[in-house]
């Protein structure tokens, strides 16, 4: 699985899912890497696919498996190139929304990769 961790004045972008996995109900953007496809691609076309966002990768920010799911997760750092967030893919995310960092845990409650953790502040130099 790869996902990729957008920051956009000043916000995280996030997807609520139509079914939530056990806790999981929102997420970043994130999808199975396809045989021959890199992390980072997965995640900047999941991007698209589900919120019509270009997005370009910035840096990978580390690797887990994930202690939910059992899933092995690749996280990508991402900035926005070009369009505007919503919901793209009307089979997967119900919902798209730019969260502030402080909010990040009312969406992901069992807390987060500290990698993933840290990239918005390094991001927005705090």
């Amino acid at each position: 699985m790869a996902a990729a961790i957008v920051v956009n004045e000043g916000r995280v972008l996030m997807v609520r899912r139509r079914v939530s996995e056990g806790q999981l109900s929102w997420q970043f953007p994130a999808v199975e890497v396809e045989p021959g496809e890199v992390g980072a691609d997965a995640a900047v076309r999941e991007t698209l696919e589900e919120t019509g966002l270009t997005v370009a990768a910035v840096k990978l920010l580390g690797e887990r498996v994930h202690p939910k799911t059992g899933r092995l997760m690749s996280y990508t750092a991402c900035e926005v190139l070009d369009g505007t967030a919503r919901v793209a893919d009307t089979e997967e995310p119900a919902e798209v929304a730019w969260v502030a960092h402080g909010e990040i845990p009312d969406c992901v409650p069992y807390g987060l990769f500290e990698p993933v953790q840290d990239y918005p502040d390094e991001a927005l130099d705090f």
